[in-house]
């Protein structure tokens, strides 16, 4: 099997059950979800395996998860076959993002992206994560889409807040504050 097809050379592509513009909403959102999946391998990648065994363990899972948010997101017929992503997933993740603050200190201040090169590419994956948002809110006023990712997404930008701090926290690397920010976060810990 060729790698290309030359289908898509007119400026159209192929959505399970429709054939749209590659600028279509529906593509913009998948695809921003695709990108964000690139960080998250990226990610992997830099952390080490000894330190952050559970961590990358998590992240393999969500990169597999955003398969499932792009599968869905690329129906454009919803009767075609079962949603993937479900309740189920989002709550593990709110388990796992409680597991995780529970290794960082306290907040008092907005902090800076950056620390180590792994918390620097998480925090990009929640600024990417964040905008695949954005662009999937977009498309369900526009369209049908299981509105569980939608969910997922909103809550995986918040997992990767906390995993960007874990990065630093476990090997010593303190968050750079927002220097000019008020003490906004009041102490629970």
């Amino acid at each position: 099997m060729k790698i290309y097809t030359k289908a898509g050379d007119q400026g159209q592509t192929s959505v399970i059950g429709a054939r749209v513009s590659k600028d279509d909403i529906r593509v913009e959102a998948y695809g921003t979800v695709d990108e964000l999946n690139s960080f998250v391998g990226q990610a992997i990648s830099l952390l080490d395996e000894a330190v952050f065994a559970d961590l990358r363990a998590d992240l393999l899972e969500i990169q597999h998860e955003l398969f499932d948010c792009g599968a869905d997101l690329a129906l454009a017929k919803q009767d075609i076959r079962p949603y993937r992503v479900h309740a189920g997933m989002t709550e593990r993740l709110e388990q796992w993002i409680d597991r995780y603050d529970t290794e960082c200190p306290a907040l008092r201040r907005f902090i800076l992206p950056g620390g180590t090169p792994a918390s620097a590419v998480l925090h990009v994956c929640r600024t990417v994560c964040r905008r695949a948002e954005r662009t999937i809110v977009t498309l369900a006023r526009e369209q049908v889409i299981n509105g569980e990712v939608r969910v997922y997404i909103n809550r995986l930008s918040d997992f990767f807040f906390v995993a960007a701090r874990v990065a630093n926290v476990r090997v010593g690397v303190g968050d750079v504050e927002y220097v000019r920010s008020e003490q906004v976060f009041r102490s629970d810990k």
